[in-house]
């Protein structure tokens, strides 16, 4: 999707101006996501749209290829690592995809537009609290819109 722009991080507390830290925002319901999207000047991706920018054309595994996670890769738990919370955004760039966005696994998950049963949305990419598996381009889970989690933040882009 060469005409799509994608935010390099999920937003973070000073660009909602919510904080004073580079963490992802977070404990955001569906609709605040849809909102913080739009004042960064974009909207949340489809489902589709973010597997496309996980996955590429070459419909990688994992963000950053098809290896294996290791720890510098993501924050999510395995190898003996148990993370008890979100990170400031950028710090694992061994996992970003080819053209440069961090963070596409692990940390938080990201609020995307895809619809799931109910009144569901899905989300993509994992968390810290998630294992590896969860961070596979192709996972996707779901979230009831009016869930507010320290682990699922938003990444808006936005359509040329």
């Amino acid at each position: 999707m060469p005409d799509l722009l994608v935010a390099e991080t999920p937003l973070t507390a000073v660009q909602c101006g919510v904080g004073d830290t580079d963490l992802p925002v977070t404990g955001i319901s569906y609709d605040e996501a849809v909102h913080l999207a739009a004042e960064a000047g974009g909207r949340l991706p489809t489902s589709v749209e973010w597997e496309w920018i996980a996955a590429g054309p070459s419909r990688r595994r994992y963000p950053w290829g098809d290896e294996p996670w290791t720890p510098d890769r993501a924050l999510l738990t395995g190898a003996g690592q148990s993370p008890r919370a979100a990170q400031p955004v950028g710090r694992y760039p061994a996992g970003a995809a080819p053209h440069g966005v961090l963070d596409l696994a692990g940390n938080v998950w990201e609020w995307t537009s895809g619809n799931a049963m109910g009144r569901g949305k899905i989300i993509r990419g994992g968390s810290y609290a998630s294992p590896p598996l969860y961070a596979h381009t192709t996972f996707l889970n779901t979230a009831p819109v009016e869930r507010r989690s320290p682990g699922i933040s938003v990444r808006p882009v936005r359509t040329l």
